[in-house]
């Protein structure tokens, strides 16, 4: 079981994966700026695990057919 699913059809577009690198990135600057450096290195260090994921190691699945039931 994975704590994140960089893999998932959703981040396929690549906005998506643009976005949530830069709001994580950008939270983390946010904390650094107000002093808050446990925050800042958390978020920072996020946003590294998730570009990783993202764009370098990024392979998506394609979407679960969802079966139609006979009822």
């Amino acid at each position: 079981m994975k704590l994140f699913d960089f893999n998932d059809p959703f981040f396929k577009p690549l906005w998506i994966r643009i976005a949530v690198v830069a709001v994580a990135a950008l939270w983390g600057v946010f904390e650094f700026i107000n002093g808050a450096t446990f925050w800042g290195v958390l978020f920072v260090a996020l946003a590294a695990v998730a570009f990783y994921g993202l764009f370098i190691t990024f392979a998506p699945r394609e979407p679960e057919a969802k079966e139609a039931k006979d009822e």
